[in-house]
């Protein structure tokens, strides 16, 4: 009798076992990398997903949008994430046909350490010429111009800028470009450039983490880190020459002024408008237009049909825009040709 309770149990043991494995083996992983702009969203998404779909599971890697655009064309995963478009040029390189998914929108805030954390406002000029190094020190007569009553130190500027390939990095000059024609001609528009100034850090949690520990830092990092970290962020003064906060609707207004392209590559740094925030920017999901593995395309497509309808619910939560309906409906009809 124990005999046969010792077999009934070991017997019970393969089948868990075997169970176990065969769970474990139907469980599909896609696997993505890219953009930290975007990772809190992407986080909730992916960890959400699995209760619609138990039988596949995402693996996300936050390592920057330039090499998110690298994986991708190299096919070393099966989707990408940036926040700065892919060049006609870095495309040309891909094996397929890549295309751009916009998922949401968000903002690079100036974010800094200064004693008492002091509401602040900088203009164009002023971001442009701390970023060239031409602003030295925080009682600088053009901040302290901006921003009169604040008790500005006397103390040096310490800049803080991405280290790695960054589609935050990508809108930040993006908009420098715009507004200043100097900072385009000495440093122009990437997702990594030769920097004039500065210490660098890894990631927008690498940004986050150099401003927090430095006294008299100033940094640009997504919205959503600056909230999380209980750090300060400035109004920057926009084209239509108003104050504006970063936040979901002033994102909202700059995203409301845009043209957008049938491949869905597009800028809204600068944006016109009383309200529009003017360091924005969407970030995009970069897939093949053919899947090479057609089990993994099925389940990716109904991830992004998800993500852009269901999904888009979650982003106003987590202070991201969510993309508007009319551009909404193009974006889904658009995965509904991802050809397996």
């Amino acid at each position: 009798m124990t005999k046969l309770h010792k077999l009934s149990g070991k017997f019970l043991g393969l089948i868990i076992a075997f169970g176990l494995g065969a769970t474990a083996s139907a469980q599909l992983t896609i696997n993505g990398a890219g953009a930290t702009f975007p990772y809190p969203i992407y986080s909730k998404w992916f960890d959400d997903y699995t209760k619609v779909d138990p039988s596949v599971r995402f693996n996300y890697q936050s390592i920057g949008s330039g090499g998110g655009q690298k994986q991708i064309t190299a096919q070393t995963v099966d989707f990408g994430a940036s926040d700065g478009p892919m060049s006609d040029e870095n495309l040309a390189k891909a094996p397929g046909k890549i295309w751009h998914i916009p998922t949401v929108a968000g903002a690079d805030v100036v974010t800094y350490n200064l004693p008492g954390s002091p509401a602040l406002k900088f203009d164009a000029d002023t971001i442009a010429g701390i970023f060239l190094g031409q602003i030295k020190k925080w009682n600088d007569p053009k901040i302290a111009a901006l921003n009169a009553g604040v008790n500005l130190p006397d103390q040096e500027i310490v800049v803080v800028h991405r280290s790695d390939g960054s589609g935050t990095t990508y809108i930040w000059t993006d908009y420098l470009s715009k507004v200043s024609a100097e900072w385009k001609q000495k440093v122009g528009t990437n997702t990594s450039v030769n920097w004039p100034t500065g210490l660098g850090g890894k990631g927008n949690e690498g940004v986050a983490g150099q401003v927090k520990q430095t006294p008299g830092a100033v940094g640009y990092v997504e919205l959503i880190y600056a909230i999380q970290n209980k750090m300060p962020y400035a109004e920057v003064k926009n084209s239509a020459g108003k104050f504006v906060k970063p936040s979901v609707e002033s994102i909202t207004a700059a995203m409301a002024t845009a043209q957008i392209p049938d491949d869905f590559r597009f800028s809204i740094t600068n944006a016109p408008g009383n309200d529009s925030y003017p360091i924005a920017g969407a970030t995009w999901l970069l897939v093949y237009e053919q899947q090479k593995d057609a089990a993994k395309g099925k389940k990716l497509v109904e991830f992004l049909k998800w993500a852009l309808t269901k999904g888009e619910d979650m982003a106003k939560d987590l202070d991201y825009a969510p993309l508007p309906p009319e551009l909404r409906d193009r974006v889904l009809k658009r995965v509904d040709e991802i050809k397996m």
